[in-house]
């Protein structure tokens, strides 16, 4: 599956779709609500933390401009503590490497937690079409596995639905015969996994952050069920994007630090997991063999063009906290397993242009997502340099290229310019509501117009041009200074 899920809705539709959803967007808000206190108090309570950020900037800048040397680095030193390596240039080659794992231990099943890069390359659905039975073991992941549905944010992936929906999803798909209170909808779902972990022969997962220096891997979660997949099963595969590296574990305690308060607005996830290599003798617990699976899936083509600031991202979902358009459209209307800002640019980047519609135009460009941003990738003139580029390629709307053909001839020329105006408010003036003097609601009717006025009050012309104005009022005031002038002179000569 790529990262675009949904190529056949408009983003239009998607998104109308996402607004008329009360519940989902009205979800979305009071978590950012939630999400942008909790951050600020954290962030007012850690000393030097803009600081932080231009060091965790700095950090991925050299791994990214030095990423073949960390990779080697990387690699060399997770192949002597026992990890097997494998790398793909992108995502089937990944699965190709994956399936052979699976068929190397005739692994009929599989236990997971959750990965934003096994949702990029498809992992789930190649394995079940090969017969193998994946079962995620995030609480949110196995809700939306479970209700065959898709992530609508990158760190909280079931915002979008409540207790009583979940409840629902478990009494038809699982004979669920409780009620909707959390917790007892929790202990059900302990239920089903203790077994998944006892028996699964491999454990899938991710990798917030992978250390060159040691070989080391990490993973960040509020759930323990990521330790299980971690440490029962005894094979264990691990799915690493390039731009996952930092050099040191230095570097790792500067991004961990700015990781769960900028994603959750906490101090510390409950679970931070490190590491490095097999189970050792004596050991109770651990994988026997590891398999780590590099994957690029087009990264290193960002480097050093418009995009490679985007390989700084750390995954934590804090511009999508912030979001206006996230808020309303809800994760679900992108339709890409990445939403938001960093979704935007970083679809556009990986898929084309041709592939994602209108996407680099999902957002207002108001800048708050770079606020935000912990390791401060320049977002929103990102999403800019995207439309930029889309029209450039000639792939912006037929009306739009007329339009704005027809304003930079106006606009370069002053008796287009005059005319248009006088033609524009005679043309307003009989289309605006006889109340109200505006172009309101009742305009909705006007053609692309009518994406303003739906939701905005327009403004008729005036009937005078500022310039106009400001020559006759520099008129009145040399009147003003002159006319008591005068008088002082004739007064002078009298006397």
């Amino acid at each position: 599956m790529p990262i675009l899920y949904d190529t056949e809705t408009p983003l239009r539709q998607r998104a109308a779709g996402a607004i008329a959803d009360d519940f989902k967007h009205q979800a979305i808000e009071n978590a950012q609500q939630t999400f942008f206190n909790t951050r600020n108090r954290v962030v007012d309570a850690m000393p030097g933390f803009e600081e932080m950020r231009d060091v965790a900037r700095e950090i991925r800048i050299d791994v990214t401009r030095n990423l073949d040397y960390y990779v080697k680095q990387f690699a060399e030193n997770a192949e002597a503590k026992g990890v097997r390596m494998h790398y793909a240039k992108d995502g089937a080659e990944a699965m190709w490497e994956v399936l052979d794992v699976f068929e190397q231990h005739a692994a009929p099943s599989a236990v997971k937690s959750k990965s934003m890069m096994s949702e990029e390359i498809g992992m789930n659905e190649i394995l079940e079409d090969a017969g193998i039975a994946v079962t995620e073991t995030d609480c949110a992941e196995h809700i939306l596995q479970t209700a065959n549905d898709k992530p609508s944010h990158i760190v909280v992936p079931a915002l979008h639905l409540d207790r009583d929906a979940i409840a629902k999803i478990y009494r038809d798909e699982c004979g669920y015969e409780g009620d909707s209170v959390p917790e007892h909808i929790t202990h059900f779902l302990r239920k089903i996994l203790r077994e998944e972990f006892l028996n699964a022969p491999v454990g899938v997962r991710g990798c917030n952050v992978a250390v060159a220096e040691t070989g080391s891997v990490t993973l960040v979660t509020n759930e323990g069920n990521g330790r299980m997949v971690d440490t029962c099963p005894p094979v264990e595969i691990v799915l690493i994007g390039v731009d996952r590296l930092v050099r040191n574990l230095e570097d790792l305690d500067a991004i961990a630090g700015l990781l769960a308060r900028s994603a959750v607005g906490a101090q510390a996830t409950a679970y931070f997991t490190l590491d490095t290599g097999l189970r050792k003798e004596g050991e109770a617990d651990g994988p026997e063999e590891i398999h780590y699976v590099l994957i690029d899936n087009k990264r290193s083509s960002m480097i050093g063009g418009d995009f490679e600031s985007m390989l700084r991202c750390i995954r934590c979902g804090a511009c999508l906290n912030i979001c206006p358009v996230y808020r309303h459209i809800s994760g679900h209307g992108y339709g890409s397993i990445y939403p938001g800002p960093m979704g935007i640019v970083l679809t556009a980047a990986l898929e084309g242009y041709e592939k994602i519609d209108t996407l680099a135009y999902a957002c207002t460009l108001c800048g708050a997502c770079d606020e935000r941003c912990p390791v401060e990738i320049p977002l929103h003139s990102l999403i800019r340099q995207h439309r930029v580029n889309m029209i450039d390629a000639g792939l912006g709307h037929g009306w739009e290229r007329l339009m704005m053909g027809g304003a930079s001839k106006m606009w370069t020329n002053v008796g287009l310019y005059k005319a248009a105006m006088k033609v524009g408010r005679f043309g307003m003036k009989l289309l605006a509501g006889r109340e109200t003097g505006r172009l309101d609601a009742g305009s909705t009717w006007i053609p692309l117009l009518n994406g303003w006025t739906v939701f905005r009050d327009v403004d008729v012309l005036s009937e005078s041009r500022f310039r106009t104005w400001f020559k006759q009022h520099k008129a009145e005031q040399a009147e003003e200074i002159a006319v008591p002038a005068a008088i002082e002179e004739e007064g002078g000569a009298r006397r």
